[in-house]
């Protein structure tokens, strides 16, 4: 079995510990890390290489930073788009026994009509123009992260409340919609298409402790992989305790 990761972490270094813990624990093949505010010489690359990981990083100071953590060294590493935009270190790919993985760390937008807003939405539609470019819906491709987009009303706890704001506007919907048109199904509903399911609650007026949450970080794959996903889930366990992200690691497990 062959098992995935997508955790925003929010600060390695202050969540190291936590994901020394989670590696060890649950033993993944492949962690797609996002948020990891560091430059790539400041990433912990001898605390994984202990638990037997390497990592590919494209770091930012203070903000943004992605990563690929794994067992097997990853390999045709690509960092960005290189399309010639801003490349912000919000996506990694490469290769990983056979696969080709990518880390995203998709853009907040702030607030809706914002200009971090549009940034966001073009920022979306880059990657789209990119999955189109790079990738074959038909081939072993698996994309995670943090979307920042909650996808349908089952993905929040209160969907009126949150209708129109943002991470949860229509346009963001349809822009995280146009990037799945490529050919990427959540592996997450594969198994679970009940509501209440979330990965992301507010550190604020005890957003966890009352299930306060939205459900924006997915584990996306092609139909080569949709079809190999034996299981998916989130670790709620792990926004528990001593110094959580206020994200939960999305976890599939595939037959391949």
């Amino acid at each position: 079995m062959w098992k995935v990761a997508a955790w925003n972490v929010n600060s390695v270094k202050a969540r190291l510990d936590r994901l020394l813990a989670f590696l060890e624990r649950e033993n993944p093949d492949v962690v797609l890390l996002q948020e990891l505010k560091c430059e790539e010489p400041n990433f912990p690359y001898e605390g994984i290489g202990n638990l037997g990981y390497s990592a590919a990083v494209f770091g930012q100071k203070a903000y943004n930073g992605v990563a690929i953590v794994s067992k097997e060294p990853a390999t045709d590493i690509v960092r960005g788009f290189g399309d010639g935009g801003l490349d912000e270190a919000r996506f990694i790919s490469a290769t990983v026994q056979g696969v080709r993985v990518a880390s995203a760390y998709i853009p907040n937008g702030q607030a809706v009509g914002a200009e971090k807003y549009h940034y966001k939405l073009e920022w979306l539609a880059r990657l789209r123009r990119h999955l189109g470019a790079h990738y074959q819906s038909n081939q072993k491709f698996l994309l995670g992260g943090d979307f920042n987009v909650a996808p349908e009303d089952r993905d929040v706890h209160d969907p009126e409340a949150w209708r129109g704001q943002i991470l949860f506007s229509d346009p963001e919907r349809a822009a995280l919609r146009d990037v799945c048109g490529f050919g990427l199904d959540d592996t997450f509903r594969k198994h679970h298409g009940e509501a209440g399911h979330f990965s992301w609650w507010d550190y604020r007026m005890l957003g966890f402790p009352k299930n306060r949450g939205l459900r924006i970080d997915f584990l996306l794959a092609t139909p080569p992989l949709m079809e190999a996903c034996h299981s998916a889930r989130i670790d709620r366990d792990e926004r528990k305790g001593t110094l959580p992200s206020d994200h939960a690691p999305v976890i599939a497990e595939f037959k391949l």
